[in-house]
């Protein structure tokens, strides 16, 4: 029999008191915790969406995400949140409307330069419209390429952008009452702050009709620099369709491995612009001739294929092309993506490169006739498809260095200097010459082709600067080194450290 003591009961409340209360403040605490941790998630969250080097938001394997379980890689189909910056609030001096001119990313290296002059005029910019007149004549909008709803809000906090001019100036640019120019290119901000802006506060509306190189590689501020990077880096996010159809493309080349992005230059256009016809039969080099003279913009009409080829200003053919990567030693078996228009000369030409290297793939072959329906006879919008899937290949190997070529490089400096093969076509073309006429062993002909590219991989380096020549200098949005913090590079080019 258990004896009870006088009091054990209050002893016993007071007991499970204390014992209540301690797992009250434990929960209590446990409950702060896990708020403030989720506060700082959200904080962290908001400021790397806004300006990190993840900058497009919703796209897989930009660093290697490809090694994620399936739901992971499921998960980032999902739009993502991010905090929107704050407005920036300025006296604005005006509008600016801007006509972009040339292919896909020559008006996206156009557009980052745009946004940053409006920045710095402190003036308001219009949407810029697409070139819908040039060789391709493809009529899409800025919103059928780009996410505009994006677009405005991510800038929101260096320039207020607008979707058209404000209701009280539409009927007047409507009947064309405003100035419009092509401001000279290669200009640096001075050019924009002195002469231009005058304009803009006189007109109140100013028009750019061309936009294609119309800022400085270099001799700008960093933060100007900086504010192109991030145009380019962040501002500039594709439509979710677009998007989501390079997802598709992404996922099926990775089921199979790693995947090598060729962007093999070796369209009419491109031929017929450059006169370059080595290895075509007279048919094509007189289609060609014909293709040049009916296009009045195309200034250069009478033309030396060979004696270009040999100063290494045409693109490499398909033939010279699988000699070079088989001399760089690339697997036979690996997979090609060939991110380009339709190859001049169809499957006859493409025959030397599929030999070699059998797993040569398009999007037209990945992907159902229906898929692209949204974007056939739109090239731009076909571009941007090429432009995901080259951001996020192993290996990216362009054979002709235009505009697509540089862009997509420094792209992938900035994703962290992902392989890039810089081919100089130049010494190529005169190395095959000899190899083809017996002078050279194919093991001496490989070593001279992996020797010289063994630093053009695109990896970190200073841009050369040559002083009033700035097509010939490097291009500064093929090697954005003010934004690339990763690498120290001193004035020779040489990497000296990982911090800067």
């Amino acid at each position: 029999m258990k004896v009870k003591f006088l009091g054990d009961s209050k002893i016993d409340k007071f007991n499970n008191s204390l014992v209540s209360r301690s797992r009250m403040s434990l929960w209590m605490i446990r409950a702060i915790t896990i708020l403030l941790l989720w506060s700082c998630f959200v904080h962290l969250v908001a400021v790397g969406g806004m300006w990190g080097p993840r900058l497009l938001k919703g796209w897989p394997s930009c660093f290697n995400h490809h090694h994620l379980p399936m739901p992971a890689l499921q998960m980032t189909s999902l739009p993502i949140k991010i905090a929107l910056p704050p407005k920036r609030i300025y006296q604005n001096n005006g509008y600016l409307m801007v006509s972009c001119n040339g292919g896909l990313n020559q008006m996206r290296a156009a557009i980052c330069d745009m946004v940053t002059i409006a920045r710095y005029m402190n003036v308001t910019l219009i949407v810029p419209e697409l070139d819908k007149t040039s060789f391709w004549n493809d009529p899409s909008e800025f919103k059928d390429i780009f996410d505009v709803d994006h677009f405005i809000a991510s800038l929101r906090d260096e320039v207020r952008i607008l979707k058209e001019v404000p209701p009280r100036l539409k009927r007047r640019v409507e009947l064309g009452v405003y100035h419009t120019m092509p401001p000279i290119s290669w200009s640096n901000m001075s050019y924009y702050q002195d002469q231009i802006l005058p304009l803009v506060k006189k007109h109140k509306v100013l028009h750019l009709n061309k936009t294609d190189t119309r800022l400085a590689n270099n001799e700008l501020p960093v933060e100007v620099q900086k504010l192109r990077c991030r145009v380019n880096f962040n501002g500039l996010r594709f439509t979710p369709k677009i998007e989501e159809l390079g997802r598709r493309v992404v996922k099926i080349l990775r089921e199979k491995g790693p995947f090598l992005v060729l962007h093999l230059r070796y369209e009419m256009d491109m031929l017929a612009f450059s006169g370059c016809s080595h290895g075509c039969n007279r048919y094509e080099e007189e289609e060609l001739t014909r293709m040049r003279y009916a296009y009045p913009w195309w200034k250069e009409k009478v033309i030396d294929s060979e004696l270009k080829r040999k100063e290494g200003l045409c693109p490499l053919t398909p033939e010279e092309t699988a000699l070079t990567l088989s001399a760089l030693g690339i697997d036979r078996n690996v997979q090609i993506y060939i991110a380009a228009g339709e190859i001049y000369g169809g499957k006859r030409r493409l025959k030397a490169l599929t030999d070699v290297f059998p797993n040569v793939v398009r999007k037209e072959t990945l992907l159902d006739s229906s898929d692209l329906s949204f974007c056939q006879n739109h090239s731009s919008q076909m571009a941007a498809l090429d432009y995901l899937i080259s951001l996020e290949s192993d290996i990216f190997v362009p054979t002709y260095y235009g505009n697509m070529a540089k862009v997509v490089e420094g792209h992938r400096r900035f994703l962290g200097f992902k392989k890039t093969i810089e081919l100089n076509r130049k010494f190529l073309v005169n190395l095959i010459d000899e190899y083809y006429e017996g002078l050279l062993s194919w093991e001496v002909f490989s070593t001279r082709v992996k020797a010289f590219h063994a630093t053009r991989m695109g990896g970190p380096k200073k841009r050369i600067v040559i002083p009033n020549k700035p097509k010939e200098e490097d291009y500064f949005y093929a090697n954005p080194y003010e934004c690339l913090q990763l690498l120290h590079v001193n004035d020779n080019g040489d990497s000296l450290d990982e911090t800067i």
